[in-house]
């Protein structure tokens, strides 16, 4: 192992983080965070820095418990009913995502959130590092959504939002909007976005004047929600992940067919981000 200076005395590693990511025991964030709370050894070493590369024969421990081998990165579907927050736990006591998996799931990860009242895709990894490059704005990936929303706006407030708009002093890029239609008090749009900030539709549509009451995210990048029903889960097949992302996957292991999405135990969720 090398100092906690990160570098190397021959031999190629990796940062310590992306190791412990892999291993699907937490996101980057998540396992810097474990390390500067001192729970990380290298070697029989306490690491207190997540500056460190480590090579493949290190031995790693977290929380006394020797890391497990790096898993094939592997990548689910879901479809996020409302009623649920896409948190490890919440201290109010509302029902989480994680909660609420199939029991047989491996320990995952949520791709971006969703709020309690949002419904549809959330992509689900056990893989820290295909977390972090799913939700880097880099892939410029389009998340579309439907927004049913009280209001009847016009052309030019739809515009607004094509162009870009400042909410709050916070500059949203540019959306697609189409309005698929009026109905009665409320109005249904179809919203691309390419980033993920906070409520962002919400927020958006708020200002021109309509008030979100029903939003389903539809679409994250080539991954579509489909006729999944609410609480299934399904994987992506390896061959799509190698397509889309040019991951170098197994093929070993067919995809699980949609589920329910009530366990019968608790789901052991990730370290929060």
């Amino acid at each position: 192992m090398s100092g906690e200076s990160g570098k190397q005395e021959g031999g190629k590693g990796e940062r310590i983080a992306k190791r412990l990511a892999r291993a699907g025991v937490a996101s980057r964030r998540g396992a810097e965070a474990m390390i500067l709370a001192g729970r990380v050894t290298v070697n029989g070493h306490l690491i207190t820095s997540p500056a460190l590369d480590v090579r493949p024969e290190d031995r790693i421990t977290v929380d006394g418990r020797p890391l497990p081998e790096p898993e094939q990165a592997r990548l689910w579907r879901y479809h996020k009913p409302v009623g649920l927050i896409t948190t490890t736990r919440d201290e109010r006591g509302r029902p989480t995502v994680f909660e609420n998996l199939p029991p047989d799931l491996p320990r995952v990860m949520s791709v971006g959130r969703l709020d309690i009242n949002s419904e549809g895709l959330l992509l689900l990894t056990n893989d820290g590092s295909l977390k972090a490059r799913l939700e880097s704005p880099a892939t410029g990936w389009t998340r579309r959504y439907r927004a049913r929303a009280k209001g009847a706006p016009d052309e030019a407030a739809l515009e607004l939002l094509r162009r870009g708009i400042t909410v709050d002093g916070e500059r949203f890029r540019p959306m697609t909007v189409t309005l698929d239609r009026q109905q009665g008090a409320n109005v249904w749009l179809t919203l691309g976005l390419t980033e993920g900030r906070y409520r962002e539709v919400r927020r958006a549509l708020a200002a021109i004047g309509l008030t979100v009451n029903r939003l389903i995210r539809i679409s994250y990048g080539p991954f579509q929600l489909g006729d999944l029903a609410p609480g299934a889960v399904e994987e992506v097949k390896p061959r799509v992940l190698r397509e889309q992302l040019g991951l170098s996957v197994a093929d070993g292991a067919p995809p699980r067919p949609a589920r329910g999405g009530t366990a019968s135990r608790r789901h052991r969720p990730p370290d929060r981000r």
